[in-house]
C-alpha cells in the first residue's frame, strides 16, 4: 500500500512538473526528512510548521551550512538508511549523488526519495526552488520565492566588456574552481573574470602557486579556514599573496538556493570597490 501510493504520488509530482497537473494534484507530505546539505536549506526555508522532522547533521556546520542556526531547531540524521526509516517519513530529500545504497533501501522499503540536481548555474535556483515546493506541497509559497530570486537576477546584467577586474579561487591544496560551476557563475554575474576559465579549466582543479603569482589576479576567492587549521590550508596564507585583495566564500556558496544571492551581492560590491 504505501509503495502504490508513493508511485502515484511520484507520477503526480512528476505530471505537475510537467505541466500536466494541477497544483492540488501532488499532495503535502506529512513527515519529511533531508539527507543532504542544500535540500536541508530548501526544505527549511519552504516546509510548513512541523512538516519537516530531520536534517543532515553537517546542516549544523557554520562553515558549510548558510541555516545552521535554523538547522539546530531539528533532530538531525547521518543519512544511514536505518535510521531514517525509523523517523517514519512520508518523503525523503537527497541530492543526486547522496549515497545510492541509502537511496536504494529506502525505496525497497516503500519510502518515497526525491533527489535534486547540483546547481551550476544562478539561473537555476527558481527550478530547484519550485521543485521542493512541488515536492512538499508547498507550490505557492515556492513560487513567491522562486519570483523575487527571478527578479533580483534580471536587475543584474552580466559585464562582459574586456578589462574587467580577474578573480581567482585558491582554497586548501590549491584547489580552484573553473567553467560549469556554481562560484563561477557567480563571480562571472557579478563582473569578474574568473582566472581558471582564461587557462582552460573547467569544474574543479588545482591551480599551482606559480600559476596564480604569474597571472596575479585582481582578487583572490578563498574559503573560510575551520578552527583546527590543516596543513593544506597553509597555502591560501602564503606571503607571496599579500597584497592581492581577498573575499571569504561563505556557506552561501556552496548551494544554490536563494540564499546564494548574498554572495552574489557581495562579489557586486566588491566590483564596485575595485572600480
Amino acid at each position: 500500500m504505501r509503495r502504490s501510493k508513493s508511485i502515484l504520488k511520484t507520477l503526480a509530482l512528476a505530471g505537475y512538473l510537467a505541466g500536466a497537473l494541477p497544483v492540488w494534484a501532488v499532495d503535502a507530505p506529512g513527515r519529511v526528512v533531508s539527507m543532504n546539505l542544500c535540500t536541508d536549506q530548501l526544505a527549511m526555508m519552504l516546509a510548513a510548521p512541523g512538516q519537516l522532522v530531520s536534517v543532515s547533521r553537517i546542516a549544523l556546520d557554520p562553515v558549510s551550512s548558510a541555516m545552521s542556526a535554523e538547522a539546530a531547531a531539528y533532530p538531525i540524521n547521518a543519512g544511514i538508511a536505518e535510521e531514517v526509516f525509523a523517523l517514519a517519513p512520508d518523503l525523503v530529500l537527497g541530492g543526486t549523488y547522496t549515497d545510492p545504497f541509502a537511496v536504494q533501501m529506502l525505496r525497497d522499503l516503500g519510502i518515497e526519495v526525491v533527489q535534486f540536481p547540483i546547481v551550476s548555474q544562478l539561473s537555476d535556483i527558481p527550478d530547484v526552488v519550485r521543485q521542493m515546493g512541488a515536492a512538499l506541497g508547498r507550490v505557492a509559497t515556492a513560487d513567491i520565492l522562486a519570483r523575487e530570486v527571478e527578479a533580483r537576477l534580471d536587475t543584474i546584467s552580466n559585464v562582459t566588456d574586456e578589462g574587467v577586474p580577474e578573480a581567482a579561487f585558491f582554497f586548501a591544496n590549491g584547489y580552484s574552481l573553473g567553467a560549469g560551476t556554481l562560484s563561477h557563475d557567480i563571480v562571472t554575474k557579478a563582473g569578474f573574470a574568473n582566472l581558471a576559465e582564461r587557462l582552460g579549466r573547467s569544474g574543479g582543479g588545482r591551480l599551482s602557486l606559480e600559476e596564480l603569482l604569474l597571472n596575479r589576479p585582481d582578487v583572490l576567492v578563498s574559503a573560510q579556514p575551520y578552527p583546527a587549521a590543516s596543513r593544506s590550508e597553509e597555502i591560501m596564507a602564503h606571503p607571496a599573496l599579500d597584497g592581492i585583495p581577498r573575499v571569504a566564500s561563505g556557506p552561501e556558496w556552496v548551494c544554490g538556493t536563494p540564499l546564494t544571492l548574498r554572495a552574489l551581492d557581495q562579489m557586486v560590491a566588491l566590483r564596485e570597490t575595485l572600480e
